[in-house]
Parts: structure tokens; sequence; C-alpha cells
């Protein structure tokens, strides 16, 4: 964990699910990042890249590993291109007042065909 950082809240779902606590439909996982289906989908393809460090959102995300924001953008237009046609949104919701509901950086990944007929930025998990 960076200095940077608060520590992981022992309740974290994402921090649980990357430990392998609570079971996901994972499609990608590397050393920094862990990429699984989101179980409210809000398009064809909807995928959560949550880093493995915890970090309650991206401003804290990019002061902590400046470093980490690009990898996470490059897996998110990898998973476009081997899931869809790699086109993507990538959402980032960023606060409770912009309905972010866990506290844990991520990004949603939005792709496919009927992403457009979505009228809601992006659900939590």
């Amino acid at each position: 964990m960076n200095a940077d950082s608060a520590p992981a809240p022992a309740d974290c779902i994402f921090c649980r699910i990357i430990a392998g606590e609570i079971p996901s439909d994972q499609v990608h996982a590397d050393d920094r990042v862990v990429a699984f289906r989101d179980l409210q989908p809000q398009a064809p393809v909807h995928v959560l890249v949550v880093p493995r460090e915890h970090t309650a959102d991206v401003r804290e995300l990019a002061t902590a590993d400046p470093t980490l924001l690009p990898h996470l953008v490059a897996v998110a237009s990898q998973i476009a291109a081997e899931l869809a046609d790699g086109d993507f949104r990538l959402v980032f919701n960023t606060g409770a007042a912009a309905g972010q509901t866990v506290m844990h950086t991520h990004a949603h990944v939005l792709a496919g065909t009927d992403q457009h007929e979505s009228t809601t930025a992006a659900g939590e998990l």
C-alpha cells in the first residue's frame, strides 16, 4: 500500500472480491488490477476494473499512484477489444453524490451495441 493511501476498510466488498473471499466473474487479473463483470449490467458489456490497492476514488488513486490510472485505462481498452468491438465508455463515479456506492476506486467499462440506450451513467456492483 502506498504511504498516502488510507488502510482498506475491513468491509470493503471490492477488497474482499480481490482477496477471493467473494466470488466474481473475473475477465482479467494482473498484479495491479482485477476486472470482473458487474452484477447489474447497464450495457451488453459492463465490467468493473478495480485496482488491487485500496483507494477511495479516482482522485485519491491519481495522487497515490499516478502510473496506475493509465494502466487501468489500458486494461479497460483491452477488455473492450476482447469482449466488444473495441469502442467503450469509461465511467468513474467519484463520491456518494455522484453515485459511488462502493468506496474503492473502480472504473465501469461499458461497451456493446446497446450501450447508448442506457440512461444511467453506471450502476454499482
